[in-house]
């Protein structure tokens, strides 16, 4: 494999070692670091030579000096791990420096954001990837050739739960102001409706039973599924002991995937490498799936919805 020269933005957050790993264990270069927090010793067990800068614009001046002189010097790929506010901004940066993106989830937070993205790759010539590893995760890729070869077409019945509790720290961050994570369908589980879509088709009628800054759920109609769904980051909603909790039921059947998450940024990034990483169009049904549920009003009180989740309590 070719070895490229990868720059990384945001360095400092919770996904970052992932790219930081899944860029080493794919024998690539990391030549700079962009994260206006310096609380990033995260790199030196990865790649302590990597020049690193806590403000954009020396970052930016470094990396079109790089553009500038051989070609094996010039950045490549730019991983973007920035809040999902920016990955837009950050998206363009990167293809306007010559470079492939590779952004995490969400790619964008609006539709029209992505529109746009595509118009700048044709006009650069550079390509946007984004990381969904949940459709390389072998027990989901299995469920899609199961449903696909099914061919019947049928309705089927899922309910999806994630409680991933957070404490006081993720309402003071960004991850807590909406207008910049997108709340917690965007930023809990854009992955998950992703996986749904993929396998199920596309969304249809979407509706929001209830919706907190801690948890919310809701139902939505895709092509061949009718899916409940309930995010949630309040441990209260958890069983005594538990730290968190993950379930799909497909007609009432669990579907087991608590276990193979470890390499799959990894494995993402060799597809890319090799031509065979996930692009917009493939991002962008859950950009669109997400971007209703946020601007949908409840329609359910919390009295009503919470039986939901009796079984757990």
């Amino acid at each position: 494999m070719i070895k490229n020269n990868f720059a990384l933005i945001g360095a400092a957050g919770f996904v970052a070692p992932r790219h930081l790993r899944a860029i080493k264990d794919n024998n690539q270069n990391l030549s700079a670091i962009y994260d206006p927090n310096d609380s990033v010793g995260i790199i030196d067990s990865y790649y302590p030579e990597a020049s690193f800068f806590t403000e954009f614009e020396r970052f930016d001046r470094h990396c079109e000096k790089l553009r500038r002189d051989k070609e094996e010097k010039r950045i490549h790929y730019v991983s973007i791990c920035s809040p999902n506010y920016l990955h837009d901004a950050h998206i363009r940066f990167a293809l306007r420096a010559d470079a492939h993106a590779i952004c995490e989830k969400p790619l964008v937070l609006n539709p029209w954001n992505a529109d746009a993205l595509r118009s700048l790759e044709v006009e650069t010539g550079k390509s946007v990837y984004t990381i969904l590893q949940l459709r390389l995760h072998p027990t989901i890729t299995a469920l899609k050739k199961k449903i696909d070869s099914a061919g019947n077409k049928k309705k089927y019945d899922i309910v999806l739960t994630y409680i991933t509790p957070r404490g006081k720290w993720y309402h003071y961050s960004w991850k807590g102001d909406k207008f910049k994570s997108g709340g917690i369908a965007t930023n809990i589980g854009v992955h998950f409706f992703d996986m749904l879509t993929w396998i199920f088709g596309k969304a249809g009628k979407s509706t929001l039973h209830y919706n907190e800054d801690e948890k919310a759920g809701g139902l939505i109609e895709l092509e061949n599924a009718n899916v409940k769904w309930f995010l949630s980051l309040d441990k209260n909603d958890l069983k005594t002991g538990d730290t968190t909790f993950r379930s799909i039921t497909l007609d009432g059947e669990e579907i087991e995937f608590s276990e193979g998450f470890t390499d799959l940024h990894t494995l993402s990034y060799k597809e890319i490498l090799e031509g065979r990483g996930f692009r917009i169009d493939e991002a962008k049904p859950s950009i669109e799936t997400v971007y209703e549920i946020r601007r949908s009003a409840p329609v359910g009180i919390k009295g009503e919805y919470h039986p939901f989740l009796s079984k757990f309590k």
